[in-house]
């Protein structure tokens, strides 16, 4: 090989030595911003697909179990959290006055009575009302409670409303235990029916329904209190006497003596009232001592009679012809059991002891009660028979 042609070819191959080593070394910095450090991250491209997303739980109103209802936490009156449906559709009651109280606002939801309404109430109620299967009572009256017959009727709550009885938190949580059914207790006297009856509204789903109960009690009261206001101290004395002599006597302070204690001056000081429906038991010569201006007979006591007997006489307000007995129909205006028709017994009551104060037509506002609170429309004849 010629001398030029070697060298030609030596400096051809130092040449691409160099050109591959400037290939590896970083570019000289420009005129323009300066690098990004080398430290920091760099984005990446996108890939070309995106994971899979990760799967969260399904929230839905839903229960976990088919056909199980959804439920809510109440606390009663009792000061007992219980868990029950958070839809009421079927409900029972421990007694009479429950039954009655219950019945104006939910009759459609009842699956059972306590009692058997009273016969005079067929000609008043429905008959898918009147017919229904009947469970006995928790306390007192005409049968104990019948937890057989309750599990039959499946309700999904029991429903205990009026005055608590000292044991009533007690004995609502052995039942709640034993039967599975949650019982629940609601106070309720005369006073305070229309707060109770919001509580139920509340528990049922019927607020509205409710709020008309709630606000017929409360102008109820307010016409009583207004009235005695009027009245000052010219209270009527009267007696409320019952059984089959007339000897028992509703004393004063007593449950059963709400309305007697509120639109008149009840004769009946007794240092231990009965909370018994029937009231204390007396005898002729404390009546004479008491000596009311107007006596008021339960239903079906003696009221027939008192006008002929001589012993009966005695009495300034017999003798004076200062007396009735207690209207009825379904149920006594006076009471027993003490429920919501008290309301009748208070405008009766009104009507009678200060007719020179209330000026209402009394078939007027007892049609209203009954439209309200037994749903249904009285009759001129069966306003004068309840009337005696």
């Amino acid at each position: 090989m010629k001398p030029k042609r070697i060298i030609s070819l030596l400096m051809a191959l130092c040449l691409l030595a160099a050109l591959a080593a400037c290939g590896t070394a970083a570019p000289k910095p420009t005129d323009g911003p300066a690098p990004a450090p080398t430290d920091a991250p760099q984005p990446t491209q996108a890939p070309t697909e995106a994971p899979a997303p990760t799967e969260e739980p399904e929230v839905t109103e839903a229960p976990s179990v088919p056909g199980e209802a959804l439920t809510v936490e109440y606390t009663d009156d009792t000061g007992r959290t219980l868990t029950i449906p958070a839809e009421i559709t079927r409900l029972a009651v421990t007694g009479p006055m429950s039954q009655i109280v219950l019945f104006a606002l939910a009759p459609e939801k009842l699956v059972a009575t306590a009692n058997k309404w009273d016969p005079g109430a067929e000609a008043y109620f429905a008959p898918e009302y009147f017919n229904l299967p009947n469970l006995g009572q928790l306390y007192g009256g005409k049968g104990e409670l019948n937890l057989e017959e309750l599990l039959a009727a499946a309700p999904e709550i029991v429903l205990d409303i009026g005055e608590p009885k000292k044991s009533i938190g007690e004995d609502l949580a052995a039942l709640t235990e034993q039967t599975g059914i949650p019982f629940i207790h609601i106070d309720a006297f005369t006073a305070t029916m229309p707060d109770a009856y919001r509580k139920l509204g509340a528990l049922l789903g019927k607020e509205e329904q409710a709020e008309v109960l709630a606000q017929y009690c409360e102008e109820i009261m307010a016409l009583a209190e207004d009235t005695m206001a009027k009245v000052g101290e010219n209270r009527v004395k009267m007696l409320y006497l019952l059984g089959d002599e007339g000897l028992n006597v509703i004393a004063e302070g007593s449950y059963h003596s709400e309305i007697i204690d509120l639109v008149a001056d009840n004769a009946a000081v007794l240092e231990d009232p009965s909370s018994k429906g029937t009231g204390n038991e007396t005898d002729m010569e404390q009546l004479l001592l008491w000596d009311p201006d107007y006596i008021v007979f339960s239903y079906d006591s003696v009221g027939d009679k008192v006008g002929e007997d001589p012993l009966w006489q005695q009495l300034s307000a017999v003798k004076n012809g200062n007396y009735a007995k207690a209207p009825y129909g379904p149920y006594n205006w006076m009471g027993f059991p003490a429920s919501v028709q008290r309301y009748l017994g208070i405008l009766w009551l009104l009507k009678t002891l200060y007719p020179d104060y209330v000026d209402y037509d009394l078939f007027t506002e007892v049609n209203r009660f009954y439209e309200l609170f037994f749903h249904c429309t009285l009759t001129e004849e069966q306003y004068q028979a309840i009337l005696g």
